[in-house]
């Protein structure tokens, strides 16, 4: 047991391991007297700097060794970077699972893909009910946000009260569930709250996000403006209340909605399960859409940030097995550019366009609302649940810092930035961050996880930007080169440019070669090392590049 694990015994504290100077990937800790309660569990996406890696979870190996104190899981909604690692964490966790109903459908489908749909003990809660689970006693608070039943949570110790918001905005039309119960939300505060941990995604949006209804009013009125040709929307898949939407002013408009992408089918087979899009028109599968007449249809599809995979860029290449998209049909992008995508959704923007595919998005109409709180709301549940101390996450460094001064100059007492690994005591006592503990991230490859900074990703991303060299060389058992070395070069540099490359790079292996030591001429070793060295020279001279070198030495004895 550490020093820490001592300190742990007595008194709360927060620890965040995934979602803190980030937005995504959220695994929030609270541990009070020693026993902990872990808050979602969720993935983030890779972008460049992880080649070849989709998933990125965060690393559970701090709490994983203390999971004999680790009470439950609770996961507040069912978006991917909130539930997403469950499945593929809980065998390093081994404890319940509490959730609402519409998570808990998701979440039943992603155990059953990890093989643990009979291993993994999952409690459905009703949706604004409360429970306890040891010292930890939990209210949920229903709030609006883009999927059903988002449940803030008032969490109530022998420390005090800490609101944990997830995600959420204060939407006055919610498509989807019930409005957010301020009322309750005001009633649980009242016996004083000690700290909100809040989501800061939007802290730089003045006013509100803005409400489903009103995209629901504006789609109406752009899909009537477009009469003819065939109509493609794609949003986020676990956007229920966007799906909602977008099928209803589909029927209003005379189309049938068919659903391109198996997650959509997901998510709308989980949304009807626990009792939401039952009231809509059947929605069709994308191998009937070719018997439907062009201006009668509208796509619903995956791949709203540019994904390859997605429905989207799949139509867009031609490559789609049943869909095809041609000049003066429209596709309609009802979602938010996520920062680091930019590049593969904008390229995706041009090569419809190229195409005549008539492109808009929500800089052209008024097709998204996020669903994050901006500025007022933030300013709105300040002053209901009135904290003491400030706890911003789900945001990076300048959200949060933008958080805490919002907080501060709306009276709060005190306001902590805070980073994953970070270790913050709440209660008794001043709060602070008393210490830092292991946190970092982990790519889903195949066979399993690694570490996002490790070798293995490292030699990865060498590859991609270097290339690879691998190269023989013949020696006698004198130790002599008997034969022009062979290289071979996988994405280093255009061979064509350098004609003499090959006669280069043999010429200095030959020169490093012919000054070893005789000794050392013996040892395949020190052969091996010499040629290496002497292609990397050649290499870095050249390109200025540092490629994956392997070199191997074959030795045979003359007669």
């Amino acid at each position: 047991m550490t020093t820490l694990d001592t300190t742990l015994k007595e008194g709360l504290y927060f620890l965040p391991l995934g979602g803190s100077g980030e937005i995504g990937m959220n695994l929030n800790l609270y541990c009070c007297d020693g026993k902990w309660l872990m808050i979602d569990c969720g993935i983030s996406f890779a972008d460049d700097r992880a080649p070849g890696i989709d998933v990125i979870v965060p690393d559970p190996a701090w709490i994983a060794a203390r999971r004999e104190d680790l009470l439950a899981i609770i996961v507040t909604h069912a978006h991917e970077d909130h539930v997403g690692a469950v499945a593929r964490l809980w065998p390093q966790f081994r404890c319940p699972v509490y959730t609402s109903p519409f998570t808990a459908e998701i979440l039943s489908l992603k155990l059953a893909e990890e093989g643990l749909g009979d291993e993994v003990e999952v409690n459905v809660i009703a949706p604004g009910s409360s429970m306890a689970i040891g010292d930890f006693h939990i209210d949920f608070v229903d709030l609006t946000h883009s999927i059903p039943e988002m449940q803030a949570l008032m969490i109530t110790t022998p420390y005090g009260r800490v609101l944990h918001s997830g995600d959420w905005k204060l939407d006055p039309d919610p498509v989807v569930g019930p409005s957010s119960n301020l009322a309750k939300m005001q009633r649980v505060s009242e016996a004083g709250v000690l700290a909100m941990i809040c989501d800061s995604t939007n802290v730089f949006k003045e006013g509100v996000s803005g409400s489903e209804l009103a995209v629901q009013d504006s789609l109406d009125v752009l899909l009537r403006d477009i009469p003819t040709g065939r109509i493609a929307v794609t949003t986020f898949a676990s956007n229920i209340a966007r799906l909602k939407t977008i099928a209803y002013v589909a029927e209003r408009n005379d189309r049938h909605v068919v659903l391109v992408g198996r997650s959509l089918h997901r998510m709308t087979g989980a949304a009807k399960k626990a009792g939401y899009l039952n009231d809509l028109p059947p929605f069709l599968d994308e191998k009937n859409a070719g018997h439907i007449p062009r201006d009668k249809i509208l796509l619903l599809c995956t791949g709203s940030q540019g994904e390859p995979r997605g429905a989207m860029a799949r139509i867009a290449r031609g490559e789609h097995a049943h869909i095809e998209l041609s000049e003066g049909d429209t596709v309609i992008f009802s979602s938010k550019v996520i920062p680091g995508n930019e590049k593969s959704l904008y390229g995706l923007h041009n090569q419809l366009t190229e195409s005549g595919v008539n492109v808009i998005t929500e800089a052209d109409e008024f097709v998204h609302v996020s669903g994050h709180p901006a500025r007022e709301e933030l300013t709105d549940m300040y002053r209901i649940v009135k904290p003491k101390i400030a706890i911003p996450v789900h945001g990076e460094a300048r959200h949060i810092r933008a958080h805490c001064e919002l907080a501060l100059s709306l009276g709060v007492e005190q306001a902590i930035e805070i980073t994953n690994g970070n270790v913050l005591k709440l209660a008794p006592g001043d709060a602070k961050i008393i210490d830092d503990v292991l946190s970092g991230r982990l790519a889903v490859d195949a066979g399993g996880l690694t570490p996002l900074d490790g070798e293995f990703l490292s030699t990865r991303r060498r590859l991609v930007y270097n290339g690879s060299i691998s190269g023989v060389v013949i020696v006698n058992d004198k130790g002599e080169i008997t034969e022009d070395p062979i290289i071979r070069l996988r994405g280093v540099l255009d061979e064509n440019l350098f004609p003499d490359l090959q006669k280069e790079l043999c010429k200095q292996i030959m020169t490093s070669h012919n000054q070893l030591k005789k000794q050392d001429k013996l040892d395949d070793g020190k052969v091996e090392e010499t040629a290496h060295n002497a292609v990397r020279r050649v290499f870095r001279r050249l390109a200025g590049r540092r490629p994956i070198t392997d070199i191997y030495v074959i030795r045979f004895e003359e007669e």
